[in-house]
């Protein structure tokens, strides 16, 4: 009788421990899948109607204010104004795109060139390969706005910032064929007194041929410069200089602009741009003696809040990961090494030469990124696995993985991650995976080259809200989360 009672309880046992190990299976794996997914109210991810500003504090360095130049923030649409839609804001965002992927192949290609006359070991591969003799700078219609001072007295001018473009140029009086429409008053150089124009002879006026593509002109012994981008877009004047101003505490003198005087363009009501680029004549080198080439920023999102664009070490935030620069190619864009993509937890069986072969930037203007078509197929098909239960929407332009999620209040969506690097780990946060057009048209943020050879591009909408470091010097990009805050 003791024997059977034993045994009784030693099943008992047994049966409670089964019971115990599967429910804590079970338990570790709904965490598993929970920590492979976002799940977020819809409303987060949808653009909104009124401004809602970010408290400033006190951030280090030297900081500008960025305004998304197409949600509820911007001065630059008045009430009762048409903007851009969507549908054109990514029709100028391939635009953009085509020409970035043209500038950067034909200055391989020359670089190509260059390297064949020293080594016999180079021959060319495609013997019909195609360039443009005059390949446009990257579009400037990019979605992002600061606001700083040129002149004595200084003249506030709202600029898009580019960190694919070199040089920094805006509007000016008087406008010898055509100015486009800008909501500030255009600068007038002959109110400046501390404005001159640079000479065709300087070292600094030779310079324009790697900041902007093309051959500086003269005329009557002053420096002309000549922009043009790839929607035929471009900008003409004279190569000046005059006194800089980010802050109050922070003004440069002698610094180097396009004082623009025929310009035509879709700049969006702006007075021109700021490079954010390498070369030396960008803001970066310009101001290096006190900056050290170091700036960070952080994107806001459509929702209605604001980011920042700063100067110097001291703005930095903390428990950042940084990725070292992959070599430039002879570009003044910021190229990185991707190494791989997860979706939901799932490392994609993309091989790490697809990255390598094609290679790519980040860059603040293009809105969507662009991936190898290998590398985009594969995140595509696991994605709209992960998404199977949600209901497809049209596609939306050249976003081709829509969902009408008009009715739910919350959802489920896998999350992105980038393993860069150095050992880095990027997890995109959910207004970082999504192109949204209302509730009912809600796109995955990314879109494919349409070769596995074209340039690569890590677009703005997957770097919202992070801190985004450049320390240009250093040779590395930083990133954190929580930067606009």
């Amino acid at each position: 009788m003791a024997t059977r009672s034993v045994l009784f309880s030693s099943s008992f046992l047994l049966i409670l421990l089964s019971f115990s190990l599967e429910k804590s299976n079970a338990l570790e794996g709904r965490k598993t899948i929970e920590s492979n997914f976002h799940t977020i109210q819809l409303t987060s991810i949808l653009p909104s109607s009124s401004c809602k500003p970010s408290s400033k504090g006190k951030r280090g360095g030297t900081s500008l204010e960025v305004i998304n130049k197409h949600g509820p923030c911007s001065q630059l649409n008045k009430k009762g104004e048409k903007g851009q839609t969507l549908t054109e804001i990514l029709a100028h965002d391939q635009a953009r795109v085509d020409s970035i992927q043209t500038r950067i192949a034909a200055q391989n290609f020359n670089l190509f060139r260059k390297t064949e006359k020293t080594s016999k070991k180079y021959r060319a591969k495609d013997s019909k390969t195609t360039l443009p003799a005059q390949p446009g700078t990257a579009l400037s219609t990019g979605n992002y706005i600061v606001t700083i001072g040129i002149g004595t007295p200084k003249k506030d001018l709202t600029l898009i910032f580019d960190t694919g473009s070199d040089l920094t140029w805006t509007q000016c009086e008087p406008c010898f064929k055509t100015c486009f429409p800008q909501q500030q008053p255009i600068f007038n150089p002959s109110s400046s007194s501390t404005y001159s124009n640079i000479s065709c002879s300087s070292t600094a006026c030779s310079g324009l041929k790697s900041a902007t593509g093309n051959t500086p002109l003269c005329s009557s012994s002053t420096c002309v410069y000549g922009i043009q981008y790839g929607d035929s877009s471009f900008s003409i004047g004279f190569f000046a200089k005059d006194k800089l101003t980010l802050s109050a505490t922070d003004v440069f003198d002698g610094f180097m602009f396009g004082c623009g005087q025929d310009n035509k363009g879709l700049f969006g009501k702006t007075a021109g741009l700021i490079g954010l680029g390498r070369d030396p004549l960008s803001i970066v080198s310009q101001t290096s003696a006190k900056f050290g080439k170091y700036f960070s920023y952080c994107l806001p999102t459509r929702r209605g809040s604001n980011g920042h664009l700063t100067f110097g070490k001291n703005g930095a935030k903390s428990n950042l990961q940084f990725t070292p620069f992959a070599s430039s190619q002879g570009t003044s864009f910021y190229f990185i090494d991707v190494l791989g993509i997860s979706v939901g937890g799932k490392a994609l069986a993309i091989s790490p030469m697809v990255f390598k072969n094609a290679g790519t930037i980040i860059d603040s203007g293009t809105v969507i990124t662009r991936l190898p078509s290998t590398a985009y197929a594969n995140m595509r098909a696991t994605f709209r696995e992960f998404m199977s239960k949600y209901p497809r929407a049209p596609d939306l332009s050249l976003l081709d993985t829509c969902y009408d999620l008009s009715n739910y209040t919350s959802v489920s969506i896998p999350k992105i991650s980038f393993n860069f690097n150095g050992n880095t780990k990027m997890d995109l946060v959910p207004n970082g995976i999504f192109f949204v057009n209302g509730a009912s048209q809600v796109c995955l943020a990314f879109a494919g080259n349409g070769d596995d050879d074209s340039i690569g591009i890590f677009g703005n909408t997957q770097q919202q809200t992070m801190e985004i470091v450049y320390d240009v010097a250093g040779e590395k990009l930083g990133f954190g989360y929580g930067g606009c805050t």
